[in-house]
Formats: structure tokens, sequence, C-alpha cells
């Protein structure tokens, strides 16, 4: 048997770190779009100053993010494992339409589910470095002379700024992909909540004691 427990299970930091780094992804969409010509909305040269400022305030979020992580241990939530793995992927793909029971469950040391890890990991150790690298390349080589951008074996700015955009858009890909996951919770708003409020309601066996001292 199991019981529903309500558990504190976002801490603060995490959900201060996951709301900011939502909205700077969109709001370095946003001006990154107008840089293209895409948009019109604050003007080039205003768009190429908040864009730039909301990278550093990214990084700046990144850098303590990391030292939060590994300080707390929860960067092994990241782990990656395949237990379950294409269970999950049934899950989501269709057994998410036929009511079928949650092929894993979560707990205060077992947040992600085995998809959410490899997609996470690879966000963090991929694609989110690819973009502040990129982004710096292009921020400081913009005007390259005197061979700067030769000597890092790049000809031109072109490579940069297509694979910074590719990279922009595999994170919007990402933010789309998480709205829907947002909804697939005990009730379509319950994820929502949780990274709100930090409390959220999950099945516990009742033999099951979760140690919490050290999380």
């Amino acid at each position: 048997m199991s019981t529903i427990k309500r558990v504190y299970i976002y801490k603060g930091y995490e959900r201060f770190w996951h709301w900011t780094q939502a909205f700077l992804i969109l709001f370095l969409a946003i001006t990154g779009f107008e840089i293209h010509g895409s948009l019109s909305l604050f003007g080039f040269e205003q768009a190429v100053n908040l864009h730039n400022k909301a990278a550093w305030a990214l990084i700046i979020l990144i850098i303590f993010t990391i030292f939060w992580h590994f300080t707390t241990g929860e960067w092994r939530q990241y782990l990656p494992t395949t237990q379950n793995l294409s269970a999950q992927i049934d899950y989501y793909i269709t057994g998410i339409f036929r009511n079928a029971p949650h092929p894993t469950r979560k707990t205060l040391i077992s947040k992600l589910n085995p998809l959410q890890r490899l997609v996470y990991l690879g966000l963090k150790i991929l694609f989110i470095p690819v973009m502040v690298v990129s982004g710096l390349l292009y921020m400081f080589y913009r005007y390259p002379k005197d061979g700067a951008i030769e000597s890092l074996g790049l000809t031109d700015l072109h490579t940069i700024a297509y694979l910074h955009t590719l990279g922009a858009y595999v994170l919007l890909a990402f933010v789309l992909v998480h709205v829907y996951l947002i909804t697939t919770g005990h009730t379509v708003t319950s994820n929502l909540k949780a990274m709100i409020t930090g409390w959220e309601e999950l099945e516990e066996p009742e033999n099951e004691k979760v140690d919490e001292t050290n999380m």
C-alpha cells in the first residue's frame, strides 16, 4: 500500500534559479531574434545591449547554481540511468493518453525520471556550454582583428553565429517540451504549483522511510 504525503521537495534557491533561468532564456531568445531581424521591439542597438546584459546575468546564475548543486549534493539528481527509460518514453508517447500508471516515482532523492535525467544532463554539459562559449566568442570577437579569430581556428563569425542560433532553437524547443511535461503530474497544475511553493504531494509506500537529513 502507499499513502500520499505532502513533501517540501523544491528548496528556495532551486525554485529561484529555475524561474530566473527560464526568464533569462526567453528574454535572450526575444532579444536574439530581434538582433537577427525577426522581431522589432526594442530597436537593434538596445536589443544588443539588453541581450549582452541578460547573457552576463545567465552566466552569473550558472556559476552560483553549479556551486549550489555541488555543495548540496543535488548534482546526483542528474546521474543518468537506463532503468525504466524505455517505459518512461512509452509513457510520454502513448501511456499518458491511456491513463497508464507512471513508471517511476518521484522522491526527495530522485526528483527526475530517467528520461529527464538524460535530457537535463545533456542540457547542462552540452547545450548550455555551447551557448555560453559561442555567445562570448561572438561578443568579444565581433570585430576580429590582428588574427584573433584565426588564432582560435576560425576564419570568420559565421560558424559561431550559426552554432549560437542552432543552440537557441534547441533551448526554445526544450522550454516548449518542458511546458508540456509540467502538465503530466498528478493533476494538470500540480507540478507548476510545486515549483512555485516548493511543496508537492508524493506517493510514498507505507513501509518505506526516506532519509531527509542529508538532503
